[in-house]
């Protein structure tokens, strides 16, 4: 009998599923996954000056971006400029009952596919816009005091977000947290143990605690990271360029953990090159190489990284003939 597409992720992510990949693809492309997300009422302010876009989100920061090109864009103005203003900072309420509806609905529909609640952030990714970035890194040297009290307010908040997806009956729970740059991480192993595994560890332990899967998403070279985020409680690890990596050790290392791996196809390396024999080698060189724990996906913004619908589909095509 064939296994459900919630049990094929749950297999996958516990790097133990013999029958095919797990998938999740858009544009009525197969999908393994359904989610839910945070129904809070949040309206941008969005205006233009010249070629510059800005906009407001819900944590109170300013963000620019060049009109046009990618989703996504930098701080403009953080909204914490001083620590004098940490006492009367505003954050959203995010875990009010009210605004998981949808997915106490999707919960109860008797669904077979993976549910998965979208977390709008992590202590690390919310903190360092909150404060703009280059701030923040003298920030956890300096100010430190100051640091653990905003990095304590964020992460009880999210865990109030944990639980309600909890309560609502959802099967995992995925954040993005970017780790890495091109070839090295962000801050230091030692770093990341001092001040951010025991905010994960509050985290995941919260969601494990409803039996929830925690995916997280996180850009560049984390190889040196990948053991403590495994420790600290990740179960899957979203990594979107899986060729900056030497993939066997890789998967060897997440065999260990029992971690599995949720990955498109290099959006670096690979997909912007419209080589479909590249697509071809590439892909199936993933699912051989992480096969039992790996989970295949497109990425949401082709048009940020200059790649043709077409050439997706390309790489969709590879990935169900040698996975599925």
């Amino acid at each position: 009998m064939s296994l459900t597409p919630r049990e094929i992720i749950i297999q996958n992510i516990e790097c133990r599923c013999e029958e095919r990949i797990g998938l999740n693809f858009d544009r009525n492309r197969r999908n393994d996954f359904t989610g839910a997300g945070i129904n809070f009422n949040f309206q941008p302010q969005v205006w233009v000056d010249g070629e510059i876009e800005y906009s407001t989100d819900m944590w109170g920061n300013v963000w620019h971006r060049t009109v046009g090109m990618s989703l996504g864009g930098e701080i403009f103005k953080p909204a914490l400029e001083s620590w004098g203003q940490l006492d009367n900072l505003q954050m959203p309420d995010l875990d009010n009952p009210d605004y998981y509806q949808g997915a106490h609905d999707l919960a109860a529909s008797g669904t077979d596919l993976f549910k998965l609640g979208w977390l709008p952030g992590w202590p690390f990714n919310t903190c360092r816009y909150l404060r703009k970035m280059e701030i923040y890194f003298l920030d956890l040297f300096e100010n430190r005091d100051y640091i653990d009290v905003l990095h304590d307010r964020v992460t009880t908040l999210f865990e109030g977000v944990i639980d309600r997806y909890g309560e609502a009956g959802m099967d995992g729970v995925m954040f993005c947290e970017d780790l890495g740059i091109q070839d090295r991480t962000m801050f230091s192993p030692a770093m990341f143990r001092d001040i951010f595994r025991p905010l994960y560890e509050r985290l995941t332990s919260r969601a494990h605690k409803y039996g929830m899967k925690v995916i997280q998403h996180s850009c560049g070279f984390n190889w040196v990271l990948v053991d403590e985020l495994c420790e600290s409680g990740i179960d899957c690890l979203q990594f979107d360029q899986p060729a900056v990596y030497d993939q066997p050790a890789l998967a060897e290392k997440l065999r260990k953990h029992k971690v599995g791996l949720y990955s498109p196809c290099d959006i670096q390396q690979v997909l912007p090159t419209g080589d479909k024999e590249l697509f071809t080698r590439e892909t199936h060189r993933l699912v051989d190489t992480f096969r039992g724990g790996f989970i295949a996906k497109n990425y949401p913004d082709l048009h940020g990284i200059g790649v043709e619908p077409e050439w997706d589909d390309w790489a969709y095509d590879e990935f169900l003939r040698a996975g599925c």
